[in-house]
């Protein structure tokens, strides 16, 4: 089975907790040390088999191969990846079964990170999770005095839309947002705009 890791945790001497998002559950196993076992980071995919044991509470992670991404070397793109990841593990974590929605969402941003700004791709990518997950409030009513935004709109966590006189925040213009909601396009928004945007989302899936 593939997977991505979403959470790695040390125990005793070092052996580790690992979270592995796959197809349609995320699975916590513990991953005995061994010299020769391949290494497991946050974010990366990997193949792997999980063995039950009677005798512990979560299945034992063996036959660990990575799989590798064409950027993985790129120091910038995997740690902005990795950033998104351990936001994906806070959302996911009290969940066991899930739809393949999550995977293909994942599997789709690795492709679009080859060749696209990394911060512009997992913002879109956010913004379709947003929307799968009935989060993706495009109404433009105001989170704060709930009226109806025409034109300063400002976005606050889990990109909910305020009046910026409202929540003293950064103001956009409303077709720039309605285009990024429903194209899933940042391509009208600025360096500037996009850093704004991922310092939002870093506040909370």
């Amino acid at each position: 089975m593939q997977g991505y890791v979403l959470n790695v945790t040390k125990v005793r001497d070092e052996d580790l907790i690992v979270t592995i998002l796959s197809e349609n559950f995320t699975h916590t196993a513990y991953r005995f040390y061994g010299a020769r076992h391949s290494n497991i980071n946050v974010g990366y995919k990997i193949d792997f088999e999980l063995e039950i044991n009677i005798k512990s509470t979560i299945p034992r992670l063996k036959d660990v191969i990575q799989l590798n991404f064409p950027w993985l070397l790129d120091a910038k793109k995997l740690y902005l990846w990795q950033i998104y990841i351990k936001l994906f593990y806070h959302h996911l974590k009290d969940t066991e079964e899930l739809d393949e929605f999550y995977i293909q969402l994942l599997d789709d941003l690795v492709i679009k990170m080859t060749k696209q700004n990394p911060k512009r791709a997992i913002l879109e990518s956010y913004v379709k999770l947003c929307e799968y997950e009935g989060r993706l409030h495009d109404d433009f009513t105001c989170l704060l005095c709930d009226l109806p935004i025409d034109n300063n709109i400002s976005l606050v966590r889990g990109f909910l839309a305020t009046h910026s006189s409202c929540s003293y925040s950064k103001n956009f213009e409303l077709n720039k947002i309605t285009e990024f909601f429903n194209e899933k396009t940042l391509i009208a928004f600025n360096e500037e705009e996009v850093d704004y945007l991922w310092d939002v989302m870093l506040q909370g899936l």
